[in-house]
């Protein structure tokens, strides 16, 4: 058998998680089986073992290619504006992330981790989502103190609370959202949240300013 280019290898390997996908989101996570996503990909299993140790390797590969830590999208934004504030990049990296939810990938995936997972052997879906949480929180809590160093914070609002309320309000609408993505844009509600949120957080100008 002719041996496989390294882009026909990374093409199987995304069409087993396709279907990894498609079956996870059908079936749930314990209930699907390596020979069901196999078969909807259109492969062997001797092809998903090639490529994959197990179903937990298949589920954490299905999870990485969604995942954009909060550090990153910050980065994103500043990459391209180089003099945003930190409070104005915490806003827009919250709005990129809002857009990247509501495309199909992101949602499915998101709500495979929410509602499609259970316990089932190294796969522990509320620890995953807690790191998930965790590395959100410790960077949002570096850029409010950020804030906080350049006087942007409301006098009577520490950094912890200021992470807190945020992380709060994301998860909030995270969940709400997933629970019927049709009921309403998380874009749009989100971007109303954000800005209200941190326009309270903000310390309003002194006496005086322009």
């Amino acid at each position: 058998m002719a041996r496989r280019t390294k882009a026909e290898a990374a093409a199987t390997r995304e069409a087993l998680l396709d279907a990894a996908e498609d079956m996870f989101m059908e079936h749930g996570v314990a209930r699907t089986s390596l020979e069901q996503i196999a078969r909807h990909a259109g492969m062997t299993r001797g092809a998903v073992y090639w490529h994959f140790k197990n179903k937990s390797d298949i589920f954490r590969a299905m999870l990485e290619r969604v995942r954009m830590p909060f550090q990153d999208l910050v980065d994103e934004i500043e990459a391209l504006e180089q003099d945003v504030s930190s409070l104005e990049a915490i806003r827009l990296a919250c709005l990129n992330g809002f857009s990247r939810f509501e495309q199909p990938r992101y949602r499915r995936v998101h709500s495979i981790l929410i509602h499609r997972c259970e316990f089932f052997s190294d796969i522990d879906p509320i620890a995953m989502q807690r790191e998930i949480a965790d590395e959100c929180r410790d960077s949002l809590q570096e850029r409010f103190a950020e804030a906080f160093e350049q006087q942007q914070l409301h006098q009577d609002i520490s950094v912890q609370v200021a992470t807190d309320l945020l992380q709060t309000m994301l998860g909030g609408l995270f969940h709400e959202w997933l629970r019927d993505p049709e009921r309403f844009s998380i874009r749009e509600r989100g971007e109303t949240l954000i800005n209200h949120l941190l326009a309270l957080l903000q310390r309003p100008p002194s006496p005086g300013s322009s």
